[in-house]
């Protein structure tokens, strides 16, 4: 599937979750697209993550359904399957993303097929353009096999590439395993190369609510808008502007339209729909975007964050992919889960990158050295430190030997180094990227917090699904089905046609 070559961004007014509203709006921008469904139709939304603590995280569920009651009004019979697919947030079953956003009654009720990715094959693609971070990917077979694929992302910030519109969700279509490869310093790049294994047909984003800030834990803000295109690029440049920055200024948006995907300028992109652009802009004025350095993030609180180059600093001085974001999301979920977060909190240092500089810590004050390229030599107290690179070059990681690593390992590792550590200055958490998770994990112990993980509210349904999780995928396995499946797969038996139209 080739991105369209005439791209059209459409913005509607939509001021509640009504999926008949969300129906009528969607039909209507598929007529004025001349969109109609075909083959094996998979509407992935973001379920990055769900509940009371995510609540405006992911795609509500009215607004699926609203998208896929319109795919059934201008389906004309060459719809061979409707399904909802999505791989959510690192470490959690998508079961439980699922489930914490209520998305089972709604697709029980509409009887669409759903897609968990990370318990279905992974199909391998292959990759030939000269950016290429490596020469194949993986996907799950649902998304290679996909005949009409929409995405339904949430309008949000990211801490890791400042905004997750269309291209950014596209993580979303990898399973653990695979997707923590190339999820550091090079993030963009890997955002970039996903485009080459599907192109959406129909892109619906859910920006009635939207979220500044952050990711996982945004912070609400009311748009009232439905914004519906046909071309990622253009989408996504679109959505930029509504909030005041410049497209050319977001490295996995820029990249994806110097690959051809489409255009970034807006003479370019056929708008339409209800609401003008300087209207959008106007209901999105100050809005908050992502990409705040750790340091700063952490400015003012008991945690005192330094932050190094990773390796190959010749293409960032910042590993804006990886670790030092995690560690933000983390303590903003901390934050929502125990009031008393910051309060709590020790003083803690943590270091992130090949940092040269001093280390304030006075006697007491724990030192976390955070992820494989984390490096320094000095003194803690009485201690001389000296903690040396672990990081392996992205050669040397072939995704056909990725193994996938749950949250109950997590907090195992976790806990084993903590009490490993318990009485030196410092410890050091292995891993690129160290995972949200995991950094959710420490500071809980670290702080004396409040765990997530293991809550009454949450421990039961989570439990629950992560043994329906595991138990799917050795019941899979016992049946012979493959887990991971070599070689291409797509659309009948040709290769999938991802490459991207010539730039013009």
């Amino acid at each position: 599937m080739r991105p369209s070559t005439s791209p059209k961004v459409l913005i509607f007014h939509c001021d509640s979750y009504d999926a008949e509203r969300i129906r009528r709006i969607v039909r209507q921008g598929m007529e004025q697209l001349d969109l109609r469904p075909r083959g094996r139709t998979l509407l992935k939304p973001n379920l990055v993550a769900s509940g009371p603590l995510f609540q405006h995280a992911y795609t509500r569920p009215e607004f699926t359904e609203g998208v896929l009651l319109a795919l059934k009004d201008r389906d004309e019979g060459a719809m061979k399957e409707l399904a909802v697919g999505e791989r959510c947030g690192i470490t959690v079953p998508s079961r439980q993303a699922f489930d914490g956003a209520d998305y089972f009654p709604m697709l029980r009720r509409n009887k669409v097929k759903h897609y968990f990715f990370e318990e279905e094959p992974q199909v391998e693609i292959p990759l030939t353009h000269q950016e290429r971070l490596r020469d194949y990917l993986f996907t799950p077979e649902p998304v290679a096999k996909a005949d009409f694929f929409v995405n339904c992302p949430k309008f949000k910030a990211h801490p890791w590439t400042t905004v997750t519109f269309s291209i950014k969700a596209y993580i979303g279509i990898q399973d653990d395993r695979h997707r923590l490869i190339d999820h550091d310093h090079r993030l963009d790049e890997k955002i970039a190369d996903l485009q080459y294994i599907v192109q959406p047909e129909l892109i619906a984003i859910d920006a009635i609510v939207a979220g500044e800030g952050r990711m996982l834990t945004p912070i609400p803000r009311k748009l009232n808008l439905i914004i519906l295109g046909n071309n990622q690029v253009a989408f996504d440049s679109v959505c930029c502007h509504i909030i005041g920055v410049d497209p050319r200024t977001v490295p996995h948006i820029a990249m994806t339209a110097e690959r051809g995907f489409g255009p970034l300028e807006l003479d370019r992109i056929e708008l339409g729909g209800d609401v003008t652009l300087d209207e959008a802009k106007k209901r999105a004025e100050g809005f908050q975007v992502g990409l705040v350095r750790v340091e700063k993030y952490f400015e003012g609180t008991h945690i005192t964050a330094y932050a190094g180059p990773p390796p190959e600093p010749e293409r960032t001085e910042y590993c804006w992919g990886g670790c030092p974001g995690a560690i933000e999301e983390a303590i903003e979920i901390l934050r929502q889960f125990d009031e008393q977060c910051d309060e709590k909190m020790p003083r803690l240092h943590v270091v992130f990158g090949n940092y040269d500089g001093p280390i304030d810590a006075a006697p007491g004050e724990k030192v976390v050295f955070i992820g494989d390229c984390a490096t320094w030599e000095g003194k803690l107290g009485s201690d001389v430190v000296q903690i040396r690179s672990k990081y392996q070059d992205r050669s040397t990681k072939d995704p056909h030997d990725a193994k996938h690593d749950d949250i109950y390992v997590k907090m195992g590792k976790v806990m084993a180094r903590l009490r490993e550590t318990r009485d030196q200055t410092w410890v050091r958490f292995e891993g690129c990227p160290v995972s949200v998770a995991e950094q959710v994990l420490f500071l809980v112990h670290l702080g004396g917090l409040k765990n997530p993980y293991v809550s009454s509210d949450n421990a039961v349904q989570f439990t629950k699904n992560y043994l329906m999780w595991r138990s799917a995928t050795a019941v899979k396995r016992l049946r012979g089905e493959p887990y991971q499946k070599p070689g291409p797969c797509s659309r009948g038996e040709a290769q999938p046609d991802v490459t991207a139209p010539p730039a013009e």
